[in-house]
This record gives C-alpha cells, structure tokens and sequence, in this order.
C-alpha cells in the first residue's frame, strides 16, 4: 500500500476516534466513613445498613419498587455499572476521620465520600475532599456550620439543626394551642421554664446555641442551658442543675451513650417534667430503646423517618420491609437517611455519566429528585448553589416523633407535622 493511503487511513481513524467505544466503567467505588466502634457504634451500623440496602436495590433490578435506581441494574449512563462501597470505621474521632478520608482517596482511588455522622468528624472529613477536589455527600451531620463554609466539594441530604429546632418551637406553641392529637389546649406556663442539656462538641455547640436563638425568637428562652463533656461517666450534678428550677419542658442532645445515662440519672433523680425531646442522634438509637425499655414511653425525639410513613408513602413500607427482613429492624432516622443520601448518589452518578470529579460536581449542583422517589417524607433533594447554606439540601424536613406502648411493642408514633399526627400524644409525661 502506498506510504501516502498509509497516511491517510491513519489520519482518518484519528480523527473519528472520539467514535469508538470507551472502556466501560464496571465498578464505582465510594469510600463511606461511619462509627463502628466506640459511644455511636450502633447508630453507626443502622447507617451501615442503610448505604448496603440502598446499593444491593441500585445494582439488582427490583421491578416493584417506585424508585429510578430499581429499574437500572446499576448506572445505566455508565453501562450499568455497579456502585461498591468502601466503608471505614471512624470511631467519633475526627483526625482518624480526616486520615481514612485521605487513604480512600489516593490508595482506594474511591470515585468520592459519603458520612461522617458526627458534625465534628465530618468537618474534618470535608476539608480533606476539599483539598482533593473530591466530592461528599452527607447524610446525617446536622451542624448548620458544614453548609456554611462555602464548600465547592460538600452536599448535604438531611435538613440541619436549624430546620429541626424552627420545628421544636413551632411544635411547642401549636401543643398548647391544642393542634396536638389527643391534646387540649392550655398555658403556656406549663411548659415552662424550659432547659437544655447539650453534649460539648461541634454538633452538641450548635444545638445549644440554635436552641437560645430560637427560643428568643419564640419568647420561649431556656432558664438553664448547660454543655457537658461528651462520654461522661456521671451525669448527677448535671442532672441536678436541670431540675434545679423545677422545669416544665426539657431539651437534650446527645449521641448513644450520653442520651442513654442522661434518662437513666433523671430517673435516679426521679425527674417530673411534662415533656421530654431529644435532638435525634443518641435519642433514635435502636439501643436507646433496647436498653431502657418502658422508660422511654413519652419521650420526643426529631427525626426524619417512622415506619408509620409507610401507612400512606407505598415506597417507604416496601423498603422498611425489606430492610427489616434483612436487620430485623425498622429503618430509623439514621439508616433512611444513609439510604437516601446513596439514592442521591446514584442519581448524581447516573446524570454525570462520568466518574470524573468535574462532572459529579456539575450534576450534584444540577439534581433535583422528586420526593415521590424517597422514603422520607421530604419534598425532594435539591442542593442550594447559591444564599446562606451552600450545598444544603432545600427541600428536606423534619418529624417528631413520641415513643409509645401498643401492647408489648414500643413504637413511634408521628405527633408533628399535626397534619400527620398517628396516635394520641401522650401528654404529660408520667416521670418516674
């Protein structure tokens, strides 16, 4: 052949070459930083199993669920790839947090992030994606300063404190004004003084303080707000301030281990307030529950889950059964936001149809998923990409719910939205 059709048969497949067929992406791997071990270790697993059920449902076809990422076999822009997660165990400290982040990225050439739980963790988690131009979705770390830091590489799912206090003091008001089920209306006195008891740490600071500015704003100012060191042994002398001046409502935040020893020194202490909420985390723990049993009848705590959805949301009854056929569990507030946020990725990964980190970024500032899709009863995931809260998702919302008694099982029930409500609101609470 002559060196000249040489030439041109070369310069020719060249320049259609941008035509052939790339190399497929068979796997995507996500690199997922929770607490295993240590105070939140079980909050950590329900977290866990949430991510897992999620991406067992993206990579399998499940025909009968209503959701996109059922329908796919995986990434379909991407050729059905399958997502894999890598999951580390963070142990609530933020430097090991910080340094996993680090090895997935440059020795698990993880594609991006998802986590931390804890606020303090995942602050230090998001600096690393920052530093590398790697994308993390959040689940559940609810300090509105993550949002708040103009972060280029962070995406939040879960609504922040703020969102869920706004939600306490609007719950307090419409409880005396009679909008709760079962409820007549009273004063407002009975409620008070209210006082609050936050664990000392990037999360627990910030519940404190959305607490005394959105009590202000309510004229509903704790009398006694106090923080206390996280993971502490004793809680007497707390606990004793708390109930100093004889309170009507009170306020807690705190993760696993704490929540637990706070309800066990009021109980010590033979605490009568008429109400009890908790600020999820610790509160909404499956080991909250197992550990003190009947004495957590009639305490509140926010969340964005309850198996009672599934009564009127189809899709959050089909997931909660399967997951509970695989835990033998309930979803909680933990797992069916881990499960959420893994959907939110999906959705990015399926509209960038790349794994490179300009395109996810692109598509995550563009998502918009319809809140028909989700388990939770929000309106949707949409990113803000401009305003106060950078990255936060502007269309999630909150419930609270009220541990209750129906025969040997402890539920819990929906008291707010009141629209929602799905049982009579046990008020006042009994004491111990």
């Amino acid at each position: 052949m002559p060196r000249k059709s040489i030439f041109l048969i070369l310069a020719l497949v060249l320049a259609v070459g941008w035509a052939l067929p790339a190399a497929a992406v068979e796997e995507i791997k996500i690199g997922v930083l929770y607490p295993l071990t240590g105070g939140a270790a079980a909050e950590g697993k329900e977290l866990r199993d949430g991510a897992e059920l999620a991406v067992e449902i993206t990579n399998n076809v499940k025909p009968d669920l209503d959701m996109t990422m059922a329908k796919n076999g995986g990434i379909k822009s991407m050729g059905g790839a399958k997502i894999k997660l890598i999951i580390q165990d963070h142990q609530g400290n933020p430097q090991l947090g910080a340094d996993l982040a680090k090895k997935l990225i440059q020795d698990d050439k993880v594609v991006g992030l998802m986590g931390a739980y804890h606020s303090a963790v995942t602050k230090t988690v998001a600096a690393v994606a920052e530093r590398f131009g790697v994308p993390i979705i959040n689940e559940s770390s609810t300090s509105p300063a993550l949002t708040r830091e103009g972060l280029k590489w962070f995406w939040r799912t879960t609504p922040h404190d703020i969102t869920f206090t706004n939600d306490l003091f609007v719950f307090l008001q419409g409880l005396t004004e009679g909008k709760a089920k079962g409820v007549k209306a009273f004063d407002k006195k009975e409620l008070l003084p209210i006082v609050s008891a936050c664990e000392k740490t990037e999360w627990g600071s910030n519940v404190d303080k959305a607490i005394e500015d959105t009590g202000k704003a309510k004229g509903m100012v704790p009398k006694v707000h106090l923080l206390y060191a996280a993971k502490a042994p004793d809680l007497t002398s707390e606990v004793q301030s708390l109930l100093a001046p004889k309170p009507g409502t009170m306020l807690f935040a705190g993760y696993g281990a704490d929540a637990i020893l706070m309800i066990k020194t009021l109980k010590a202490q033979k605490a009568k307030p008429k109400l009890i909420w908790g600020q999820d985390a610790g509160f909404e723990s499956p080991e909250f529950v197992s550990t003190l049993a009947d004495d957590v009848v009639g305490i509140c705590t926010r969340t964005v889950f309850s198996p009672r959805i599934g009564e009127v949301k189809k899709v959050a009854k089909q997931v909660n059964d399967m997951y509970k056929a695989k835990t033998g569990r309930d979803l909680s507030g933990a797992s069916a936001r881990s499960f959420t946020a893994t959907q939110a990725w999906v959705a990015i990964l399926e509209k960038a149809g790349s794994t490179k980190p300009e395109a996810i970024q692109k598509a995550a500032n563009e998502i918009k998923i319809d809140g028909k899709e989700l388990i939770v009863p929000w309106a949707g995931i949409k990113f803000a990409t401009s305003g106060v809260d950078i990255g936060q998702n502007e269309l999630g919302t909150g419930l609270i719910v009220q541990y209750q008694k129906k025969g040997s099982e402890i539920t819990r029930e929906i008291v707010y939205p009141f629209d929602v409500s799905t049982a009579n609101m046990i008020f006042p609470l009994k004491g111990w």
